[in-house]
């Protein structure tokens, strides 16, 4: 399937799904530059239902130029445009016996770098001394985020489950759902393979029952600059970063 369509999917429906992004070996020099990072930083998240990483290109850069491979700056050229950077990056190992889980929601906050009062921003949240703010709806609605999967990934072991279209749909609250009109999709991805998903999208992960990893690469990208007052916690030029490299 071209990426014409798999972008005409990810307008539409809000996500689509392309296989055989990276290779086996490329997975595994990934996986090999974060089991040779030093996991006390405060970035780092681990019990025994997940363990994360948040700023996972800050804490990682071993695998820039791994994750950003023609393929994956090809997609985004492709599918978005060249004006596009990368805002967030966190790193998810389920493991097998996780009964880690999230319900029903859209992701609705930026990262960035301090509180600051901003007409069309807020509410703010301070988790693990990182700012998350609500920004005006145009800046969600021209992100988009790609998730790289580094494990098959499915209904059983931890693929989101989505309501199609339900990005169209502006601020769209989990407990508002209309069960007769809405329906679920689980999106099953193949190691190496990518989803593609605007960040509206109403979204859950269920606990794992199959006794199998799930890791996943999250990236979240944006085109928008921010006021002069705050900037983005997280930011990449990913083009420029592979090329100097």
């Amino acid at each position: 399937m071209s990426l014409a369509v798999k972008g005409r999917e990810t307008r539409e429906i809000g996500f689509s799904v392309i296989e055989h992004v990276f290779t086996d070996p490329e997975i595994e020099a990934i996986l090999t530059a974060i089991s040779n990072t030093d996991p006390k930083n405060e970035t780092f998240r681990k019990s025994d239902d997940l363990f994360a990483i948040r700023q996972f290109l800050k804490e990682v850069p071993d695998a820039i130029n791994i994750v950003f491979n023609e393929k994956l700056k090809n997609i985004i050229n492709e599918l978005f445009g060249e004006d596009y950077f990368l805002v967030k990056s966190i790193y998810f190992d389920k493991p097998e016996t996780s009964n880690w889980f999230v319900s029903y929601h859209q992701d609705l906050t930026i990262s960035v770098d301090q509180k600051v009062e901003i007409a069309g921003f807020g509410p703010y949240t301070n988790k693990h001394n990182q700012f998350a703010v609500q920004p005006p709806l145009s800046i969600l609605e021209s992100s988009f985020t790609i998730r790289i999967h580094l494990d098959d990934t499915n209904e059983e072991n931890g693929a989101l489950k989505v309501i199609p279209n339900s990005h169209s749909k502006g601020i769209y609250r989990p407990e508002t759902i209309n069960w007769d009109i809405e329906q679920e999709v689980s999106c099953n991805v193949a190691r190496g393979a990518v989803m593609i998903m605007k960040p509206m999208l109403l979204h859950r992960s269920s606990r794992t029952t199959n006794n199998k990893k799930r890791r996943v690469i999250h990236l979240e990208f944006s085109n928008q600059l921010l006021p002069k007052a705050i900037q983005w916690s997280e930011y990449l030029n990913f083009e420029q970063k592979t090329q100097t490299n």
